[in-house]
């Protein structure tokens, strides 16, 4: 098939080696693919790609798509996130444009649960603080200072999909589960009592964040949200780096009421401040949560598709915003 200008997908940025997955897609239904460096730009250099190709649809993973960004293609009909979060991209500027915006919330559930369970397995065994010592030549049994999993409490803010496969993870140890949703309306999800953030912080061993990064969450975690919590008690964050405040978590690690941090996500990533950084009580990853071999090939595959179908006529499968759009092939789909 005979590819146009007219039709180019922009792929802004990416978190694996090629963009083989996602070009095949575009390419076989007709249309050019324009990818930009692997590394996510500044909003200018973004704001520039898009003037320059004037794309109909933009790929996007971590990039930030601005307002300007949007606007400055006047053939632009989707942003898709390949990713769950929709943090870089303006999205009221979007829906203002007639622009849909598409993301792929449902790939990593299984990835993103099994992370946090890690996290909070490597905690009560000491897993990787215990591999250190090895690794520098001690060999101390009589130092460890574990927990037994099934005698903990803990707390899951934000009790969506991810949020209640965890806690479904959880169960298996033998450990009391409770949850938190601002947006819940009974007392009760799949088992799990909901409580307030106050209950769970007074109350958790373990405190887990799986919650979305908006105006209202951003630095929900701060110096008085941390001085409430559990003397003690571990915080994970495999959601959004935004959500908690970093210099908050070293303070209350440095004083000795927070007894653990650990980490897929930093608000100032990749930097990492070197008292976080330098903590025993610190566990960090390099957000990658999200990431395994099924998952990759999963959210490439359906944000390409998401575009495909836009672009030939259709309503996108899974919109996070809603534009006014003739002659669509057919409905939303939930």
């Amino acid at each position: 098939m005979t590819t146009h200008r007219t039709d180019s997908v922009l792929i802004t940025d990416r978190a694996w080696p090629t963009d083989a997955v996602e070009r095949k897609v575009l390419e076989d239904a007709g249309f050019e693919v324009v990818s930009g460096p692997a590394e996510a730009g500044s909003s200018a250099e973004i704001e520039s790609l898009v003037f320059e190709h004037q794309p109909r649809a933009i790929l996007t993973c971590w990039a930030p798509v601005s307002p300007a960004a949007i606007n400055a293609s006047r053939k632009l009909e989707i942003v898709a996130r390949m990713g769950v979060g929709l943090d870089n991209i303006a999205v009221a500027a979007a829906t203002e444009a007639g622009v849909w915006v598409t993301n792929v919330p449902d790939y990593c559930l299984d990835e993103v649960s099994d992370h946090a369970v890690g996290l909070i397995l490597n905690w009560t065994r000491g897993i990787s603080a215990f591999d250190r010592e090895v690794r520098g030549g001690t060999w101390d049994p009589a130092v460890a200072r574990l927990r037994r999993l099934s005698t903990l409490t803990v707390g899951i803010v934000g009790f969506g999909r991810i949020g209640r496969q965890t806690a479904r993870k959880l169960g298996a140890f033998g450990c009391t589960v409770m949850g938190n949703d601002p947006g819940a309306t009974a007392a009760e999800v799949d088992g799990v009592a909901l409580h307030s953030a106050d209950y769970l912080r007074e109350t958790c061993d373990v405190i887990v964040l799986h919650a979305p990064l908006l105006e209202s969450t951003r630095h929900l975690v701060n110096d008085e949200w941390l001085a409430t919590m559990k003397p003690g008690s571990l915080l994970v964050n495999v959601s959004r780096g935004g959500l908690v405040d970093t210099n908050a978590v070293v303070a209350s690690l440095g004083s000795g009421h927070l007894g653990g941090f650990a980490a897929d996500v930093l608000d100032e990533e990749p930097d990492v401040v070197p008292t976080l950084r330098d903590h025993d009580g610190v566990v960090l990853t390099p957000h990658v949560a999200f990431s395994s071999d099924t998952s990759l090939i999963e959210l490439r595959e359906r944000a390409a598709q998401e575009v495909v179908r836009v672009l030939s006529g259709h309503a996108p499968l899974r919109p996070c915003n809603q534009v006014r759009r003739q002659a669509l092939k057919g409905d939303v789909h939930e």
